[in-house]
């Protein structure tokens, strides 16, 4: 990194993969005496869960015990606020929650795959956590996209963090709605499962939810606007969905595939069905 790195002098860094100190404390080394603005981008996920109050501000509590990726991402702010404090290390923390891109079909299972779209388009069950009704925000990745570059460059910014999402909050029935009327897909099979039950059954799946979402998800974006009068999300997730499917539709090598998920689903569905009976 540092012979890459060598013959650049960036004013600005931005970091979207550093998940342990580790990485981010190579950062330090190479870039503290050169950069004016280092931004990371963290998470939602650092937030206390259940909340304690809603919706989520910038200093609301953190502490996620259900889930590793939100721990290390509350482990590197730490940190970095810990090097702005005694070196003056220009540091602005990001906190997406759920953001996608064409390239997904947000979900509470696995948005990276396409493998819950590809359940509801062969007309397969899938389940939502709870009663579906808890509320989530999902936010198109050009909308995030606005915010955060409205951040770079900005002096006002260093030491400060900042929300990036969505002010749309649809609870999990809708969004499932919405996404069966991306696909073409009429009267989907939607179980409604426990949270306590989907991770007895699929502990994979305990981060995920127990730490995230099955829990209400929205945000004050009040802060970012304050500070990027160009930020608003202009993308409803009625809109975001369809050009989600359309162009996977039109670009079928995009389409990732996990069979474990699926394996996953069918066996959440079968415990399920097996304790019902």
């Amino acid at each position: 990194m540092r012979r890459a790195l060598k013959d650049l002098r960036p004013e600005v860094v931005l970091n979207f993969i550093g998940y342990d100190v580790a990485d981010l404390a190579a950062d330090f080394e190479i870039f503290k005496d050169s950069i004016r603005q280092y931004l990371f981008i963290s998470s939602t996920t650092v937030y206390a869960r259940p909340a304690q109050k809603l919706p989520f501000t910038e200093d609301a509590p953190q502490g996620n015990p259900w889930w590793d990726y939100a721990q290390k991402k509350i482990a590197c702010e730490q940190w970095l606020r810990e090097r702005f404090k005694a070196d003056g290390f220009p540091v602005t923390i990001v906190r997406p929650s759920h953001t996608y891109s064409r390239l997904w079909i947000p979900n509470p299972i696995s948005s990276a795959s396409y493998s819950f779209a590809a359940r509801l388009e062969n007309h397969k069950p899938v389940f939502v956590p709870d009663d579906g009704e808890n509320p989530w925000t999902l936010t198109a990745a050009s909308d995030f996209a606005v915010g955060l570059a409205g951040l770079v460059g900005n002096e006002k910014a260093i030491g400060e963090a900042f929300h990036i999402t969505s002010d749309e909050a649809l609870t999990w029935n809708q969004i499932y709605a919405e996404i069966a009327a991306a696909l073409g897909v009429e009267s989907p099979q939607i179980f409604k499962i426990p949270t306590e039950f989907v991770c007895e059954h699929a502990p994979q799946l305990i981060g995920n939810l127990k730490g995230d979402k099955s829990h209400p998800g929205v945000f004050d974006n009040s802060k970012i606007k304050g500070f990027v009068p160009d930020f608003k999300c202009a993308k409803p997730f009625r809109v975001g969905v369809r050009e989600s499917v359309n162009w996977l539709r039109a670009h079928p090598e995009q389409r990732v595939m996990n069979p474990q998920v699926d394996a996953m689903i069918e066996t959440v569905l079968a415990a399920w069905e097996k304790g019902r009976k």
